[in-house]
């Protein structure tokens, strides 16, 4: 019996196990270690979720421990299940493992994709912060129009309790679930649409649960992950504004690989010599996917209350963070008009602190972090302490719902210029209604 170790971050990992290794008797999974998400380690993957093999369920444990676990449990396999790595980091990984004497795997599609009843529509993306939700909201939005029963499927963000299904269809149900900001901002958007949104850990509780309700599931990628669900048809979006990425990262090259479509996001932003590496690489890698290029749309409400002003901008906090951006739409949107974009490092307290000292790339914005209640209150002291005129709130969510700014806020909201309504057709035509 091999002994493993999964290496993961509060998704793939336990989706992992639950597909390949829960019930399978050539291994016994010792412990879980976890990484990028805060709060997520030192518990345990409980006993109703790891099946009849695991009766005392199974422990997570900081990443740093790796080298020790294996040596103290005689572990023979460590199982990298995370996304959003440089080749470097899922390399250095690889190495600790190595260098103490076990096989370092990844699992691929084949062996962890779910096979769905009905039509799945994959958008992923080559890294964190590509504008996945927007494109995501999108199809959704003109599939409903159409009169075809379309939900979502979430990537899992395992932060708090371990539900294997969870559904959103209301906003009072959002309330209920104690999402963190982070969930809430995947959430809220698609469900101020009337598009219920589904989640959890064990998925395949949770397309059994969607599909009842669906002729068509969008899977909504998280970070560059690729999808649990197989896909009739892979969306992958690239960064206009970080050419190159998209072949330097787990697994967002697999992703690039596979895309049946791709789109190019941010194109307006980006340099001509940019845009030329990324259609470079396309042609590389993948020559056969069609391409769309999008243009970003920022609108600002009230752009008369930051002229001038000293503004703090507050952007969406995976994006920043792991996902490398040093600012998003809301700086994008307040240069040329505000006369100075704040540093919130000054005033930054606790948690929130602490993630400018893990992250030294972020630009002057806050990044909108609130993996657990605690932090949301760190993050609004934050916001609270800083010296500014007006606090500029880009978030996909309307941050202002969670936490009170003692200051007057003006709000940004996102989207790109492009039409997926012929997309949408061909879709409906070729997989769901032949009739059409």
């Amino acid at each position: 019996m091999e002994r493993v170790i999964i290496l993961g971050a509060g998704g793939r990992d336990f989706h992992n196990f639950n597909t390949f290794f829960r019930d399978n008797p050539l291994y016994k999974v010792i412990a879980f270690t976890a990484t990028q998400v805060p709060y997520i380690e030192n518990r345990t993957y409980p006993n109703e979720l790891a099946g009849r093999f695991y009766p005392d369920g199974i422990p997570v444990y900081p990443e740093k421990k790796l080298p020790e676990l294996i040596v103290e449990n005689n572990v023979t396999i460590a199982v990298f299940s995370y996304s959003d790595v440089s080749y470097e980091e899922v390399m250095h990984r690889a190495s600790i493992a190595l260098a103490n004497g076990v096989d370092f795997l990844l699992l691929g599609p084949d062996k962890t994709m779910i096979e769905s009843k009905v039509t799945v529509i994959s958008v992923c993306a080559v890294r964190t912060g590509c504008g996945k939700s927007v494109i995501t909201r999108k199809l959704a939005t003109i599939f409903k129009d159409k009169g075809i029963r379309v939900s979502v499927v979430r990537h899992p963000m395992v932060y708090g309790a371990f539900n294997p299904a969870l559904r959103f269809s209301t906003i009072e149900e959002i309330d209920r679930g104690a999402c963190t900001i982070e969930e809430r901002e995947e959430f809220e958007h698609l469900v101020e649409k009337g598009i219920t949104v589904y989640a959890g850990v064990d998925y395949e509780q949770v397309i059994r649960t969607a599909e009842v309700e669906s002729e068509v599931i969008i899977w909504d990628g998280g970070n560059n992950d690729f999808p649990f669900i197989r896909p009739d048809m892979e969306i992958v979006l690239l960064d206009a504004l970080r050419p190159g990425h998209e072949t330097l990262y787990y697994p967002g090259e697999v992703n690039l690989r596979r895309g049946n479509l791709l789109i190019i996001t941010k194109v307006n932003e980006a340099r001509e010599k940019a845009m030329k590496k990324i259609r470079d690489n396309i042609f590389i890698v993948n020559p056969e996917a069609g391409v769309i290029e999008a243009p970003s749309v920022f609108s600002l409400d009230n752009p008369e209350m930051i002229e001038d002003k000293r503004v703090l901008v507050i952007e969406d906090g995976p994006s920043i963070t792991h996902g490398g951006i040093p600012y998003g739409a809301g700086a994008s949107a307040s240069r040329g008009i505000a006369s100075e974009l704040v540093d919130p490092r000054a005033y930054a307290v606790g948690s929130i602190k602490e993630v400018y000292e893990r992250f030294p790339h972020i630009g002057f914005v806050l990044p909108a972090m609130g993996y657990s209640e605690r932090q949301i209150r760190e993050l609004e002291e934050t916001i609270n302490n800083s010296d500014c005129d007006v606090v500029v709130v880009a978030t996909p969510i309307d941050l202002r719902r969670i936490v009170r700014i003692n200051k007057p806020t003006v709000r940004v909201t996102y989207d790109f210029d492009v039409d997926l309504t012929s997309l949408v057709d061909s879709i409906v035509r070729e997989y769901i209604r032949k009739d059409v």
